[in-house]
């Protein structure tokens, strides 16, 4: 998504304000607050980092030791694996159902065991969200010291009724990280960044994390900005979720079945059609699975159609 006219200009502005000869804050405490009085937080629940990956890499550095383990769906978002690489864990996969959602049961087994456990909501690469009624059931059966990170780098492509009430969540479980990021929905991806929120227990912990310098003026401009552009935002959410059913609409009239996503993208699960071969050399913006299967971003009325056009020339 391209970035709101109001959050670009703010952006713009303060690079030619000089910003860009100046340190940031030692530690990010303006921005922290900003995004606090927003999500309806208190500052000392919240860390900030280089995107979604920042605030994760934090908490894992902050949470885990090398041998730990570390729960994750598969597929997932890619990150993920590489994440726990880098922290030295073991990773426990537990797979998608046939529909692409999580086994939260089976998840719950497994996280009985480890030290992290990850749940994205809606879910990279499949979009689908979990009711939050079983992701609290599934929270219920952890063990206390069991870190839950509940990843939301697309919520706010959810209707106010499919969201789950994050400050609320934290409050009841003091295990749980809700992970957030201004790179999917808000468009501001080149800036890196991402926050998360918990109970203040495990948010002083976190924040011992904290990179110095690590968060630039613009991005605390550039967040102001977009939260002042939040109806154009809410704007072009509603276009995207309208194109998104179409496309949706148009695949299912082929016979091609699609994973019931609530986010910018669909997936397109793997099976007698080989994707890989459907887009090759179309251009289209596709991400392709180890199951076969292919997540497909949402764009403009041409793209969808650029899409239908390979899927019917292959179906």
């Amino acid at each position: 998504m391209s970035v709101p006219p109001v959050a670009r200009g703010a952006f713009g502005a303060a690079a030619c304000d000089g910003a860009a000869n100046r340190y940031p804050e030692f530690l990010p405490r303006r921005l922290r607050s900003l995004i606090a009085e927003h999500d309806g937080v208190a500052e000392d629940q919240v860390i900030v980092g280089a995107g979604a990956t920042g605030v994760i890499m934090q908490v894992l550095h902050a949470v885990t030791s090398p041998g730990d383990s570390m729960v994750m769906a598969s597929p997932t978002f890619d990150g993920y694996p590489i994440f726990a690489q880098m922290a030295r864990l073991r990773t426990i996969t537990v797979p998608l159902d046939a529909h692409g959602h999580h086994d939260l049961d089976a998840m719950a087994e497994a996280g009985s065991r480890a030290r992290v456990v990850a749940v994205c909501r809606p879910h990279n690469p499949t979009g689908t969200i979990e009711p939050a009624a079983e992701i609290e059931r599934m929270l219920t059966r952890l063990p206390e010291d069991t870190v839950v990170l509940l990843d939301e780098a697309y919520v706010e492509f959810l209707t106010a009724e499919q969201r789950i009430d994050g400050p609320g969540l934290v409050a009841r479980f003091g295990n749980v990280v809700v992970v957030r990021t201004f790179s999917k929905a808000y468009g501001l991806a080149g800036l890196r960044i991402g926050y998360g929120f918990c109970a203040p227990d495990l948010g002083g912990q976190l924040w011992q994390m904290q990179l110095p310098f690590g968060i630039g003026l613009s991005a605390q401009v550039a967040v102001a900005a977009s939260y002042e552009a939040e109806s154009q935002l809410r704007q072009r959410i509603r276009m995207i979720a309208a194109e998104r059913r179409y496309l949706q609409t148009r695949l299912r009239a082929l016979g091609v079945y699609s994973t019931d996503g609530q986010a910018n993208f669909l997936y397109l699960p793997g099976g007698t059609i080989p994707w890989p071969e459907v887009f090759e050399g179309t251009g289209l913006q596709v991400r392709h699975y180890g199951d076969g299967g292919v997540r497909i971003t949402v764009g403009s009325r041409p793209s969808t159609r650029a899409v239908l056009k390979a899927v019917t020339a292959a179906a």
